[in-house]
């Protein structure tokens, strides 16, 4: 599955773990030609129609337009093959070397959050810091790993992900989501990312990718304050200036509904929306 000249993972762990560590704003790394081509145009195949499944994540407010699966029952054979590679020992192992993270990584075979998501013409992601704590395994998230599944996607479609300064004043690095270019950063209260710009890609085409997530068992105290420990709902933050009133009322609804309703309500509400 994955390119020859990537194979010996604890080399590539230990080649890259500097550059992984102190990037800014926040760890992160891209790659791209992570796997061999011809297998993952198997796995790009088996990208169902997100629109069309009967049993599916549909995210439409303010703050995000886009589809997800839910669990692995809707992935192919070359899809399972591949996330259940990733979830494996081998490349838990080359994770937790390449971020530094000193707890040992857990996989989710339950795929919350996470899977293949699909991003239409006009849907959009805006910035965001990701749930800390897995609802079903109690877990804290530390890393996510995105696969881009999008032949010939040019720079003018737009979807770049973005990683925003831990203050939000700004942008501070662009990935173009090119088909074969795996992006990997660690999740913290301020790790602010997405792709808020409406995807420009004709009709007919779509921003793909397939999105594994990975926890453990506590985290340091320093990256989380109390309140944000425990929430498993995602926390969106306006762009000062580039993002509308509508989004930011939303917003400041929906945090203040997070000091008087338990997350746990609020999560039902949203997947109730959602579905």
């Amino acid at each position: 599955m994955i390119n020859e000249k990537y194979r010996d993972l604890k080399q590539l762990s230990q080649k890259l773990s500097n550059t992984y560590q102190n990037n800014h704003p926040f760890p992160s790394i891209y790659i791209d030609d992570f796997f061999e081509a011809p297998f993952l145009h198997q796995v790009l195949n088996e990208f169902p129609n997100l629109e069309k499944l009967k049993d599916k994540i549909y995210y439409t407010n303010p703050n995000e337009d886009k589809f997800a699966t839910k669990g692995e029952k809707d992935f192919g054979d070359n899809t399972l093959k591949l996330v259940h590679f990733l979830n494996s020992q081998p490349f838990l192992e080359f994770l937790q070397e390449l971020t530094g993270i000193e707890e040992p990584l857990i996989p989710d075979p339950y795929f919350e959050g996470g899977g293949f998501h699909e991003i239409k013409p006009n849907g959009f992601l805006k910035i965001h810091v990701d749930f800390h704590k897995n609802k079903k395994l109690k877990l804290n998230r530390r890393v996510n790993f995105l696969i881009y599944l999008n032949e010939n996607w040019e720079e003018n479609y737009g979807g770049h992900l973005e990683l925003w300064d831990k203050d939000m004043s700004m942008c501070v690095s662009k990935i173009l989501p090119i088909f074969n270019r795996v992006a990997m950063f660690s999740t913290t209260g301020d790790s602010w990312h997405g792709h808020p710009d409406p995807v420009k890609c004709p009709i007919g085409n779509s921003r793909k990718s397939l999105a594994l997530y990975y926890y453990t068992n506590g985290r340091p105290k320093n990256e989380l304050d109390h309140k944000q420990e425990n929430r498993i709902t995602t926390t969106f933050n306006e762009r000062k200036g580039l993002d509308s009133p509508k989004m930011k009322l939303y917003n400041k609804m929906i945090n203040t509904a997070h000091t008087i309703i338990p997350d746990t309500v609020i999560q039902f509400i949203k997947d109730k929306r959602n579905k």
